[in-house]
Order: structure tokens, then sequence, then C-alpha cells
């Protein structure tokens, strides 16, 4: 079984270039958003939820699904990404979730 990610492992790619392998998308991790658990939350969850925020161009929006995303100078990720609603003009927000 794969190692479990855990948001603290991303925390040194933010602001770092994530591109998908083998494709001609490319963004950048922008935030690592997680909440603090409930002490009974703690116990029953096998981990903190987090999700990453991920900024990329416009226009040519990058598909919901899994992906391989190769970090600039780093590791590599199989991430599930899907693009959200970006109410800012001149770009394109996506997001990775993990429950």
């Amino acid at each position: 079984m794969a190692e479990q990610l855990i948001a603290e492992q991303f925390l040194p790619h933010v602001d770092k270039t994530f591109r998908v392998k083998g494709g001609r998308h490319a963004f950048t991790l922008t935030q690592v958003d997680s909440r603090r658990l409930e002490e009974w939350e703690a116990k029953v969850v096998p981990r903190q939820p987090f999700n990453l925020i991920f900024r990329g161009p416009p226009g040519d929006v990058l598909r919901e699904g899994l992906y391989t995303l190769e970090v600039e100078g780093g590791p590599s990720f199989v991430l599930y990404v899907m693009p959200i609603h970006t109410p800012a003009q001149g770009r394109q927000d996506y997001q990775a979730p993990f429950n």
C-alpha cells in the first residue's frame, strides 16, 4: 500500500510549479488548506483532511481526473485534480482534496 499523504508533505512545495507528467499543463501550488480536527474527529479519521489549491493559466483547462504531477526540482505525486470556480480574471484555479 502506498504511503498516505499528509498536508505537511506539501508545505515545502508552496509557490512551486507542478507539471502534469506527459502533458502540457502546469500550475502553481498556492495553498495547503486544512482545519484543526475536534478531539472526537481525530479519533475516527485516518488523517487530517486537507485541500491543495493550485493556480494555472486561463483558457486551456485541465479536465478533472487522476494525474501524476511532477514538482519543479522535487518529487512527483499522483493526485486527483479538479478545476474549481475561479471568479478572478486571468487564471484558473484547481483543487486536490484529501479526505
